[in-house]
């Protein structure tokens, strides 16, 4: 079909960059030459890539993603699905399965891989090994894009889940600093949140899916209404040390919290003594086209009043651009006053390869031209959704999200259908991810082209109509 011609000329064209991502002649892009990689599917006379259709495939190369999945499975914790294609290698917003099979990334890795994968300045540094002041880095940067006005201390560790961790430790130590007793304990996280995988950032992660298999979960958590004003004064008390909230949740549909929510936390927070976070490890780092999606003009309060800003902010995932890394940022005074020396602590935190990645990612997604880049594509992508929207009136409700972390939400009908039309548009080479019930959820790499959000759309198109068409 049309969208799979375009889709392997664009894959071409990533192939004939050697490895550097397609923006890489722009401003924000890393002009750094990538290294040298054995490349098991380039010939060794010509140094082109074998191409491979996916309606054309040898039998035993076909089976090769099965043998190697079947081979390592009897040796791993079954923690997670791990059906063929099994990726090889990628390229800017592309990927090829061992088979050679080609797909455009609309995933980044759950937002990840921000800057692309392979991209050649990361590379260089990952290679070099520079050292940079990350945590410096992390507070001077925050402060200039407007964003956590009080930030002025960074805790850097291994991923998003030891960052939220680190937050809610340091929470419940302010609470027991404030009141010795111990009844300020209680940490409040909301409906539809996902915070991590280990038990205190389980425990703020409301979702029986989650939960129910590690019962019980750490006693003094307590969920509210995502975007419910109203309860809040009985949600938040007294009892209450610390409130952790996504300011655009992932994991639970791309739910956005709106400016007068956020406020309302923020005031509540201030009256009882409680410690705000901001868990920005997915929606931040210029995701939204603001380097903190707090900061971003949409959440803004529309009387003209101040953003709300948290005292600690976390992020992980995009810091890394695949590498391990995760930071907790807090204020000082909410927050860095009460925290001594043994409080916390990480084996491999902060370790030189690690700020060294953290210092230059953080970098080039810091760049202005990058976040206008971001909001010129979430322009484009919008406007698509819109269209398909339009085409299947009765299949997709609502669109939500911002920048390039995006909704598509589908109708009650059609709901249980979203397995099926992620599955066809894989197989039409382009990868999606779903999120909370019924919604597919867009986080592409941030250099991802207009040229390649039409191609993807393009695809999604196709799966849909496949899908919809059958219901």
């Amino acid at each position: 079909m049309a969208s799979q011609v375009a889709l392997r000329r664009l894959g071409a064209r990533a192939v004939q960059q050697q490895g550097a991502c397609p923006l890489s002649r722009r401003r924000w892009a890393s002009t750094a030459s990538s290294p040298q990689v054995a490349d098991p599917f380039r010939s060794k006379s010509t140094g082109r890539v074998t191409r491979i259709e996916h309606d054309d495939l040898p039998g035993n190369l076909s089976k090769r993603s099965d043998r190697f999945v079947e081979g390592i499975m009897p040796f791993m914790v079954p923690t997670y699905v791990r059906p063929a294609p099994v990726m090889a290698r990628g390229s800017g917003c592309y990927l090829w399965d061992m088979e050679n099979r080609q797909y455009l990334d609309f995933t980044a890795g759950i937002a990840v891989t921000s800057l692309g994968h392979s991209d050649p300045g990361l590379s260089q540094v990952i290679s070099e090994q520079h050292t940079g002041k990350l945590s410096q880095a992390l507070i001077s940067t925050t402060l200039t894009s407007g964003a956590m006005r009080t930030a002025t201390q960074a805790f850097i560790c291994n991923s998003g889940t030891e960052a939220n961790e680190a937050a809610l430790k340091f929470a419940r130590k302010v609470g027991h600093s404030l009141d010795t007793s111990g009844a300020k304990h209680e940490i409040v996280s909301f409906q539809g949140s996902f915070h991590g995988r280990t038990f205190g950032a389980l425990s703020a992660t409301p979702n029986p899916k989650y939960q129910a298999p590690f019962a019980p979960m750490v006693p003094g958590f307590k969920y509210g209404e995502y975007n419910d004003i109203e309860q809040l004064p009985s949600l938040i008390t007294e009892k209450t040390c610390g409130v952790i909230v996504e300011p655009i949740q992932g994991e639970g549909g791309v739910n956005v919290a709106s400016a007068e929510f956020l406020t309302a936390l923020r005031a509540r927070c201030d009256e009882v003594g409680a410690v705000l976070i901001f868990d920005e490890i997915q929606c931040g780092l210029s995701r939204t086209g603001s380097l903190w999606a707090h900061a971003h003009p949409s959440l803004r309060p529309k009387d003209g009043s101040k953003p709300a800003h948290p005292d600690i902010l976390t992020t992980a995932k995009a810091l890394g651009n695949g590498f391990p890394i995760g930071a907790t940022i807090i204020s000082s005074d909410a927050v860095g006053k009460y925290i001594k020396v043994g409080d916390h602590g990480t084996t491999f935190g902060g370790s030189p390869l690690a700020c060294a990645v953290g210092n230059h990612v953080l970098t080039r997604l810091a760049n202005r031209d990058l976040q206008d880049s971001v909001n010129s594509r979430s322009r484009t992508l919008i406007q698509g959704l819109k269209r398909l929207q339009e085409r299947y009136p009765d299949a997709v409700s609502e669109i939500r999200g911002r920048g390039l972390i995006l909704g598509l939400q589908l109708s009650a009908p059609y709901v249980g259908k979203v397995a099926n039309i992620l599955g066809s548009a894989r197989d039409k080479g382009l990868l999606i991810i779903s999120a909370g019930e019924g919604c597919i959820r867009f986080v592409p790499p941030l250099v991802i082209t207009d040229e390649e959000i039409e191609v993807g759309l393009g695809i999604l198109d196709e799966a849909m109509s496949e899908v919809v068409n059958q219901a």
